[in-house]
C-alpha cells in the first residue's frame, strides 16, 4: 500500500494539472470501491475548481470551490495519472480506457486524471472543506512526521511507559500520521534501533535521534519518486526508485550495508508485517 512519500510524490504530480482549473467533466464508471461513492459525486465536481491539493497523511485532498473537498485514498493498486499536455509537463495523450478506469476527471486545460483501481480498495469520499479534521478516517491522526508538531519532545512524551515495540508504535497513525512499513524500517536501521525494542524502554536521547532520521528517510524518499514496488507509479506513469536505496527493508539474508558489519539482514513479522533489521547494528 502506498505511503506518505508515494501519495506526496502523487499530489505533487497531479498538482500541475489541477490546481486552478475546473473540472469541466467528472465521469464515475462504477458505483463503489471501498465503499460506496457519494450521492451524486459525478454532478458534484462537476463545474468545480479545484483551488488547492494538500496531503494528510496517506490520503489526498482536493479542496473545491463549491465548499467541498475531495478525499483520495489510493488503496493497494490505485493509481492517478494525467494525461494531455496543457502546461507541457505531460508527455503522454489521452489512453484509450481500461477496464479498470473507475473515476476519471476532464479538466478545463486539457488535462485528463484517471483513477485506475484493479483491487478496488482505494476510496474517495466528498465532505465539507472547512470541517475536513472531522472525517472519520482523518480525525485521530497524529502529526505529520514532517510538519513543526511532530519534533523529539512530542514523540518522546509519546513513547513514554509504552510496552509495545518501537516498530508498531511507530506505525500507529494516531502516534505520527502517514508512517508506513518500509520506512520505519529504514528508519530504525539508520537510528540502530532494533524494531523489537519496547517503545518505553528506549532513552530518550535515541527517541530523539529518530525525529530528524524519520524526516530524512522520508524526504529521500519524496526526492526519489517514492519506492515502486508492485503497482505504484507517479502521476506521470512512471516509477519510483527510492526501492534502489534500501538498506534493509526486503533484503533478508543480504549483507548488512555497515561498514565493518559482517551480519546478514534479518525478517521477523511483527503484527502481520515483515520487520526487516540487522541484528548487530540494531538493538
Amino acid at each position: 500500500m502506498p505511503e506518505l512519500p508515494e501519495v506526496e510524490t502523487v499530489r505533487r504530480g497531479l498538482a500541475p494539472a489541477m490546481e486552478g482549473a475546473v473540472i469541466s467533466k467528472a465521469m464515475v464508471n462504477r458505483p463503489d470501491l471501498r465503499w460506496p461513492f457519494p450521492d451524486r459525486m459525478a454532478d458534484r465536481l462537476t463545474g468545480a475548481r479545484v483551488n488547492q491539493l494538500r496531503r494528510r497523511s496517506k490520503y489526498i485532498l482536493a479542496d473545491l470551490d463549491t465548499g467541498e473537498s475531495l478525499l483520495v485514498h489510493l488503496g493497494m493498486s490505485g493509481r492517478m495519472t494525467v494525461s494531455g499536455d496543457p502546461l507541457g509537463q505531460f508527455v503522454h495523450d489521452h489512453p484509450q480506457a481500461q477496464k479498470h478506469d473507475h473515476v476519471v476527471f476532464d479538466m478545463d486545460n486539457g488535462a485528463r486524471i484517471t483513477f485506475n483501481d484493479p483491487r478496488r480498495f482505494g476510496a474517495m469520499d466528498l465532505l465539507p472543506s472547512d470541517n475536513t479534521d472531522t472525517h472519520p478516517l482523518l480525525a485521530k491522526l497524529g502529526p505529520e512526521p514532517l510538519g513543526n508538531d511532530f519534533h523529539e519532545s512530542y514523540l518522546a512524551s509519546r513513547l513514554t511507559g509504552r510496552n509495545t515495540p518501537i516498530k508498531s508504535a511507530l506505525l500507529d497513525q494516531s502516534i505520527v500520521a502517514g508512517l508506513g512499513n518500509i520506512y520505519v524500517c529504514e528508519a530504525l536501521y539508520r537510528a540502530g534501533i532494533s524494531p523489537r525494542r519496547k517503545a518505553g524502554a528506549i532513552s530518550e536521547k535515541r527517541v530523539h535521534s529518530l525525529v530528524p532520521i524519520i524526516r530524512d528517510v522520508l524526504s529521500e524518499a519524496i526526492k526519489a519518486g517514492g519506492s515502486s514496488l508492485r503497482d505504484f507509479r507517479q502521476a506521470d506513469g512512471e516509477l519510483g526508485y527510492f526501492q534502489h536505496s534500501f538498506d534493509v527493508y526486503g533484503r533478508e539474508s543480504k549483507p548488512c550495508k555497515t561498514a565493518d558489519c559482517r551480519a546478514t539482514i534479518s525478517r521477523i513479522t511483527q503484527s502481520g508485517r515483515s520487520s526487516f533489521f540487522c541484528p548487530q547494528c540494531q538493538r
